[in-house]
């Protein structure tokens, strides 16, 4: 066979040169040029015809609109990530951290689903002995697995069209290497060219098709960030190796909802999925304590209830202190401004660091109201009523805005039960929750009016 002529192509400008150079010739930016293949001037028919049927104009009213089949992973928790299950064709990218669970997470879905469906789990990185080695300690059923070690791209190509399993996994992408490349494995073009052909294998034949992929130091993906853009769905493994629970969180999902979130245990049988999530992320505290507060996060479809603690010390250095951990830095410096300009609270010559337990990261802007009140609370060194819970956006105004999804939040607080909320205005139900008080404020000075009052002895 023939080899594929490679050109080098700017990751800025996508300008194209016929050899390597330190600076792209068109755009004059320094170590831009990675190897690629070149496209030939008359492409094979079904190269860029594998997901559209045909090329003709169609009217989008006229296109037959189906929903996709699922596959069941076997696994509740993956499931839920994932949108409800595998999707036939569909490509999927799972990233986290070494030792983090990946592997382990897919060969215990592969035993589940092998009984009923053909599988497959190609192996860059471990041997089969090792593979068999873990499936032994996880008490997997093997039998329906079949595991093959190899990097060739060709050959896993070959293997995949003449066996037609349902579900193959690539253990990691990083590890192929296509022949038409002179580049060693895991760099760009390779990683890139690698995912492409798969991809294309996937949409033609209808496997299914998932990559683990490796993260760099900043805790991305390896490689290209046109690898997100070809697959369908991109899934990151979070949490601490020194912890026993583990998070999936959804970033793209062409199937299902983003920013939805799998709960995980690791134990010597692999991993579990939680039930209960929101149990390990609040603290058990045998008496009320300064600083802590509870509030209630939306994950994609599901509320966590999540506690949140802050430290408020005086400062022994000019600079004070700043830290936050699971919560946004700088929107914490942010919202200490506002208690002081709006409540009349100084932290300037306080140390505040704050928290969210669990190893969990909250986003979404819904924490400000519960962050402020554990500041509040531990400056005061006042501990806030053990069954209140808090949410809500705090503006530059000082007003309390209102968040998504208000009365899951409030039905799932009440279902673990607690009796009191405090909320913005705008969020306040309609109609009453049984077993909850709630307590509706407009602007934070309102909020900080309460905790000195006691919430109406809550």
């Amino acid at each position: 066979m023939a080899k594929a002529k490679t050109v080098y192509v700017c990751t800025e400008c996508g300008g194209q040169a016929s050899k390597w150079q330190g600076q792209c010739p068109h755009c004059q930016a320094w170590n831009t040029l990675v190897e690629s293949v070149a496209d030939t001037a008359a492409p094979s028919a079904n190269r860029f015809s594998l997901i559209a049927e045909t090329g003709k104009l169609q009217r989008l009213s006229e296109v037959e609109a189906r929903e996709e089949s699922r596959v069941s992973s076997g696994i509740e928790e993956f499931d839920r990530v994932l949108g409800g299950g595998l999707v036939p064709g569909a490509v999927i990218l799972i990233g986290g951290d070494p030792g983090i669970g990946k592997s382990t997470l897919l060969l215990q879905s592969l035993a589940t689903m092998g009984a009923a469906r053909k599988v497959i789990y190609v192996s860059g990185e471990e041997s089969p002995q090792q593979i068999a080695l873990r499936a032994q300690r996880l008490n997997a059923e093997a039998a329906h697995v079949h595991v093959l070690p190899e990097t060739s791209l060709g050959k896993i190509q070959a293997v995949i069209q003449s066996e037609k399993p349902e579900i193959a996994v690539i253990d990691s992408i990083q590890t192929l290497y296509s022949d038409a490349l002179t580049s060693a494995p895991g760099s760009v073009a390779q990683v890139r060219e690698c995912a492409a052909q798969l991809t294309r294998l996937a949409k033609a034949s209808g496997t299914t098709i998932i990559f683990v992929g490796h993260v760099t130091k900043e805790g991305t993906l390896a490689g290209p960030r046109v690898l997100e853009h070809m697959v369908d769905t991109v899934l990151y493994f979070e949490g601490d190796t020194h912890s026993s629970f583990r998070l999936i969180r959804a970033f793209k999902n062409r199937y299902g909802a983003v920013n939805e979130l799998g709960v995980f245990a690791m134990t010597d049988k692999g991993l579990k999925g939680v039930a209960n999530p929101s149990a390990l992320f609040l603290s058990q505290h045998d008496s009320e304590v300064a600083g802590s507060c509870v509030m209630v996060t939306q994950e994609g479809t599901r509320p966590l209830l999540v506690e949140v603690q802050a430290l408020v010390d005086e400062a022994h250095a000019p600079n004070p202190r700043r830290l936050s951990v699971g919560l946004e830095q700088n929107r914490l410096a942010l919202l200490l401004a506002v208690l002081h300009r709006h409540s009349g609270i100084a932290c300037f010559d306080q140390d505040v660091f704050v928290n969210a337990v669990g190893g969990v990261r909250i986003s979404e802007p819904a924490a400000d109201l519960a962050v402020l009140m554990a500041v509040v609370s531990s400056l005061k060194n006042k501990p806030l009523p053990k069954k209140l819970v808090v949410f809500g956006e705090v503006g530059l105004a000082g007003e309390v805005r209102p968040v998504q999804r208000g009365q899951e939040r409030l039905r799932e607080a009440a279902k673990l039960g607690f009796t009191h909320a405090l909320i913005p205005q705008a969020n306040a139900p309609r109609q009453a929750i049984a077993g909850l008080k709630v307590i509706a404020v407009r602007r934070i000075e309102d909020a900080v009016i309460g905790f000195r009052d006691g919430f109406g002895a809550a």
